[in-house]
């Protein structure tokens, strides 16, 4: 099979590794040739280290290096059975580029965006055939993350839907299918752990460091909000919460906080900067955090709680299955169980209470409860059986 990845960024590059890896010719596109050559360097060094620790091996690395054409030549995608585009997350772009796809690439072929935010249906518009378009969203690092979304568009035929996700299967990923909604599952379902984590600390409840404690040593998230935003980058999670409040038509739920926007603007961006929440300077110390249990799991239940009411709700609106939405938080963001089973056990009226409370305390539309939970709440219902 002849798989084409348009993007030598590191996603690009990354997807472009796990279709070599599992034995598919591939042509990795770029318009930039140092990007290309960079990507290139990338995957050998990348690989070289997998036969060091025993994973591959020794010349398996060269021969996954040699199924990969690096290009620049956007014409070398002729005869692919699917091309995935991992280009900067601009709908106008992305659309020039399908529409330069549809030119070369043969009726059957399927095409796919990784977009994180983009409406599907919007980018497939484009097409003449749009029938053949889908979001195919792999996760930072994708050769580690094993989690892939399976979007369909409105326009996409059902067939290029199921053939798409038995791909991805075959590469050996975990695939859920999503609504082409914003955000999907992950990025819509997560807004709170971030949101509602800023929320608490704008109001002085606790410090970053604080939060992030609790949340890791009390509620077993491998990585704190704090901590993770400063990871991905303040302009990379700035834009993708005010791209899903915009998309969603300004509701309060998703509205991005002037404290990361600040960050942004004055060019702390996290880890890679050198400054964020947290200051990764030479010599600096982390800050130490208040360690009141108490505190602590006050700060958890209001996140958690949160988050079980995204999810709910992305239950409730059809944009995945039970199943599914559970899957997309685990593996794709690494949440230490599915939030829905997470209601379960912390129990759906304690939810529903909790919820009643904070929109009492703050009178704001963010903290509405879903309609899902207070029906399965009144009928004494659970998640699972």
């Amino acid at each position: 099979m002849k798989t084409s990845i348009i993007g030598s960024g590191s996603m690009g590059s990354g997807i472009a590794q796990i279709a070599a890896q599992n034995g598919n010719q591939v042509v990795l596109v770029d318009t930039s040739q140092q990007a290309v050559d960079k990507a290139k360097a990338g995957h050998e060094k990348i690989l070289a280290r997998l036969v060091e620790k025993g994973k591959l091996k020794e010349g398996e690395n060269l021969e996954i290096v040699n199924r990969i054409t690096y290009t620049t030549d956007m014409s070398q995608v002729v005869g692919s059975s699917m091309v995935i585009e991992a280009i900067i997350e601009n709908l106008d772009i992305k659309k020039k580029v399908f529409t330069q796809l549809e030119e070369l690439c043969d009726q059957d072929t399927i095409l796919a965006s990784n977009t994180s935010s983009l409406s599907i249906a919007s980018i497939g518009s484009a097409l003449k055939k749009p029938d053949r378009i889908i979001g195919i969203h792999f996760f930072n690092p994708a050769p580690l993350m094993p989690l892939v979304e399976i979007i369909p568009a409105v326009q996409t035929d059902k067939e290029v839907a199921v053939k798409a996700r038995e791909i991805i299967d075959s590469w050996g990923k975990v695939t859920v299918i999503a609504k082409d909604t914003p955000g999907f599952i992950v990025n819509r379902v997560a807004r709170p752990f971030y949101g509602e984590a800023v929320r608490i600390y704008e109001e002085g409840f606790a410090d970053p460091a604080t939060i992030d404690w609790a949340m890791t040593e009390l509620g077993g998230f491998r990585m704190g909000p704090f901590t993770l935003m400063d990871f991905i980058g303040h302009d990379v999670n700035y834009a993708v919460s005010s791209s899903v409040f915009e998309a969603f038509y300004y509701d309060p739920r998703y509205r991005p906080n002037f404290t990361q926007k600040r960050l942004v603007e004055a060019g702390w961006l996290g880890r890679k900067t050198g400054r964020g929440f947290y200051d990764y300077g030479e010599g600096a110390k982390p800050p130490e955090p208040v360690k009141d249990q108490n505190l602590g799991e006050d700060i958890v239940w209001r996140i958690l709680v949160m988050l079980i009411n995204e999810a709910a709700d992305a239950l409730y609106l059809n944009i995945a299955s039970r199943e599914d939405i559970d899957l997309a938080m685990t593996k794709g963001v690494n949440y230490p169980k599915g939030l829905l089973q997470w209601a379960d056990e912390k129990g759906i009226q304690h939810c529903v209470d909790t919820m009643d409370r904070l929109q009492r305390e703050y009178g704001e539309d963010r903290y509405r409860c879903s309609p899902l939970l207070r029906k399965m709440a009144r009928e004494g219902q659970t998640f699972y059986p």
